[in-house]
């Protein structure tokens, strides 16, 4: 039976639509919808336990994939299939995650999982636009309790227009990059790169993809009620006690806000509210405490919130004793470590980044392969977590998503900076030593010191700096706080990171966690932002101002060369037996890419200390030497001959021509080293490509005086066939006889 299939369509408005399906695919699935635009489709699926899991959070797990056979391609490696997540796809889980959890009900603890994957490749479509859309379109399809229809959208611009969901190639050509996350009636989620904008231009990006997504969100409703909309499932609210709660709340409150006032250290005020903590429930009986123990630290943690929000909004306090606008002492230092090739330490109160930078050929570059997207990154971050950077012993596996993500925030507000004749591949590693607030904006500062003190041209210093809402809405006071610490992060409305040089924004992650935010509050926010990052900014360049002139004397220096498509082979040599030994006689790497568009060679050069280097361009140098007719160059004899003598170009090593016997001299030469012999340095002229031998020809007697009374022998006669007495005999024949 052909199932009904239930369609609605989105219209981008320049011509292209996004289509929502349903009814076809997964049926099992508690939600499923196909998302479509040209050729590109997204299955995306929703499942939920009816099990509530002993927690005290939701077990979400958001899951993207992208199958090569979407794009007609095989997977690398050895089993020819889809392993763990590229770091794309990583990046993509977290943008969807990061809007979908907080609309589940706090008390919600279901395992729930969203899978969402790429099964047909558009090129002129990039699939992680859509994901948000898919996701939440397949949960109005479940019946989850989820608070209302979300969507994502890329929003950038295109010779001052903004563009909804652009193509990679109109991407290429914007000056924004950004992804929003909202609802119908919030912003929720803002995520990108900027080419230095202004906050006011961010605003307007932020609207106007806000304004797409009301589109997307109604698509999903109609969708939902067409398909017969679920009645949401019923299940176990979580425990509660009004009096109990009122009761930890008494007993914690003032005290939270005394020590709150204090303004102590991390570990000073984490141990006093634990003390705290303690005493209220040293004031229950063992047996109260079995019954309900988990709400009085539940309460505890909304009193202890309570506390410290009141501290900043009454007085403009923080937990930490700084102004709303304050930022933590800071200091810094370069060339930290002896034997790498760029290095810096950023630390801002009880956050430090240790950032380290590797310049390596384009052989290095960080390969990129997608179904959805192939190519290579020159410069490319990486950002470590570990867990005794907040004072804790943990197991490490792997990379987190949370690394990946907060990594490639700091990649995007510095890439821009690299200028694009930067020779190198740039490789970023910052190691975060401690962490208490945006240890991702320590990573973007140690960065940019790390890279100047490298050598790299960078083309303006970059700072960043993470920034907190705190909002009271029936009053309307709110609080921006600059320099955010952990807990702060916990505990606001709104938390943000800005990055930028001194002219505008380069990136922006923001996650908004109230409802209705105003235009105004977070233009003001962001100023404040530009603010605090101009302050961070003076620290970075009062320790260094520029980037060094040159490298290291450790670190590699990097020289490319273009040469024509012809002569690449020559350099290679057979089974490159000549760049092979190159290599190992100049200890230099050496990288030949062909360009594709004027097929030239462009040979790259790495080599630490300038001898190895000058060897190999010498060589190079040498393979492109073209002699000019008429023109004298100095020789060196390299072999003897009987009939002349092979000499090699002074300023061209390696390459040969035969000096011939007859041009060795004015007077006649019976053998070569009654003139030359072996080793001999001497001039000779250039006289191109001999007609009649078809062989470059050189003289040295040409540039030599001429004997007194030298007579020249005149040229032997030609007389041709025709007069060698044998070629006219066939006309002396008689005729043959039969």
């Amino acid at each position: 039976m052909i199932p009904k299939v239930f369609t609605e369509i989105i219209d981008l408005g320049d011509g292209r639509t996004i289509s929502l399906e349903t009814g076809k695919l997964a049926k099992q699935a508690h939600g499923s919808v196909v998302v479509q635009s040209g050729k590109c489709m997204l299955l995306c699926t929703v499942v939920s336990n009816y099990e509530q899991k002993d927690l005290d959070f939701l077990p979400l797990t958001v899951d993207y994939r992208e199958k090569f056979a979407a794009a007609g391609r095989y997977p690398g490696g050895f089993f020819k299939r889809e392993a763990r997540p590229s770091d794309g796809e990583v990046l993509t889980m977290r943008l969807v995650d990061r809007v979908l959890r907080p609309l589940f009900p706090k008390d919600y603890h279901s395992e729930t999982q969203v899978m969402i994957q790429l099964m047909s490749h558009d090129d002129d479509v990039m699939p992680d636009a859509m994901a948000g859309l898919a996701a939440s379109a397949a949960i109005q399809l479940s019946d989850f309790p989820f608070e209302c229809a979300i969507s994502e959208a890329r929003v950038g611009r295109v010779n001052g227009e903004f563009v909804i969901n652009p193509t990679r190639a109109q991407l290429a050509e914007s000056d924004i990059d950004m992804m929003i996350g909202a609802s119908a009636d919030s912003v929720m989620m803002v995520e990108g790169e900027m080419d230095e904008i202004s906050e006011e231009e961010m605003t307007e990006a932020i609207k106007f993809a806000h304004e797409a997504i009301k589109v997307q969100c109604a698509a999903q409703l109609r969708l939902a009620e067409a398909f017969g909309k679920k009645e949401v499932r019923e299940y176990p609210e979580e425990r509660s006690d009004e009096d109990l709660a009122k009761k930890v709340y008494d007993m914690a409150y003032d005290k939270v806000y005394a020590i709150a006032k204090a303004g102590s250290s991390k570990h000073e005020r984490s141990a006093a509210f634990s003390e705290i903590k303690e005493e209220i429930k040293a004031t229950f009986s063992e047996e109260e405490l079995a019954d309900f123990g988990g709400l009085v630290s539940k309460y505890y943690r909304a009193a202890e919130k309570a506390a410290i929000r009141d501290l900043t909004l009454n007085e403009g306090l923080r937990l930490d004793g700084r102004k709303t606008d304050e930022i933590r002492p800071i200091w810094c230092e370069v060339d930290y470590l002896p034997s790498v090739h760029g290095s810096a330490i950023f630390t801002r109160g009880e956050t430090q980044a240790l950032a380290t930078v590797t310049l390596g050929t384009s052989r290095d570059a960080n390969k990129i392969d997608m179904p959805s997207h192939e190519g290579e990154e020159n410069f490319y971050l990486h950002y470590n977590f570990p867990p005794f950077c907040t004072g804790e012993a943990r197991p490490i596996r792997g990379t987190s998503r949370r690394e990946v993500g907060h990594g490639n925030l700091a990649q995007r507000a510095l890439k821009g900076m690299i200028p694009a004749d930067c020779p190198y591949t740039v490789r970023v590693v910052s190691e975060v030593l401690e962490s208490n607030g945006s240890s991702s904006m320590a990573t973007v500062c140690s960065g940019t010191m790390a890279l100047m003190d490298a050598g790299v041209q960078m083309t303006k210093p970059v700072s960043g700096i993470a920034m907190g809402l705190i909002s009271d809405g029936d009053s309307g006071k709110y609080a921006v706080l600059s320099d955010i610490l952990g807990d702060e992060d916990h505990l606001g409305d709104m938390d943000f990171k800005v990055t930028g040089t001194a002219d505008g924004i380069t990136a922006c992650q923001m996650d908004i966690k109230v409802k209705g935010l105003s235009y105004e509050i977070l233009v003001n926010a962001l100023k404040q932002a530009r603010n605090g990052r101009l302050h961070i900014l003076e620290k970075i360049t009062d320790t260094i101002a520029t980037p060094n002139a040159d490298v290291k004397e450790h670190a590699p220096t990097m020289v490319t060369r273009r040469i024509p498509n012809e002569f690449i082979g020559a350099l290679i040599g057979p089974g490159g037996k000549v760049i092979q030994e190159m290599q190992k006689e100049t200890e230099t790497t050496i990288v030949i890419n062909e360009d594709p568009i004027t097929e030239e060679g462009i040979v790259e050069v790495l080599g630490v200390g300038k001898k190895g280097i000058d060897a190999v361009m010498a060589k190079i140098d040498s393979l492109l030497f073209k002699p000019e007719v008429g023109k004298v160059y100095e020789v060196k004899v390299i072999k003897m001959l009987d009939f002349g003598a092979v000499v090699e170009y002074m300023d061209a090593p390696g390459n040969e021509v035969l000096l011939h016997v007859s041009e060795l001299a004015w007077e006649r030469t019976e053998n070569v080293s009654d003139v030359v012999n072996m080793g001999d340095v001497f001039d000779v002229k250039y006289f191109g490509v001999d007609s009649r031998t078809r062989k470059e020809k050189v003289s040295r007697k040409a540039i030599l005086p001429k004997p007194e009374g030298f007579v020249e022998r005149p040229p032997r006669e030609n007389k041709g066939r025709d007069n060698r007495g044998r070629d006219n005999r066939r006309d002396d024949r008689k005729p043959r006889r039969d």
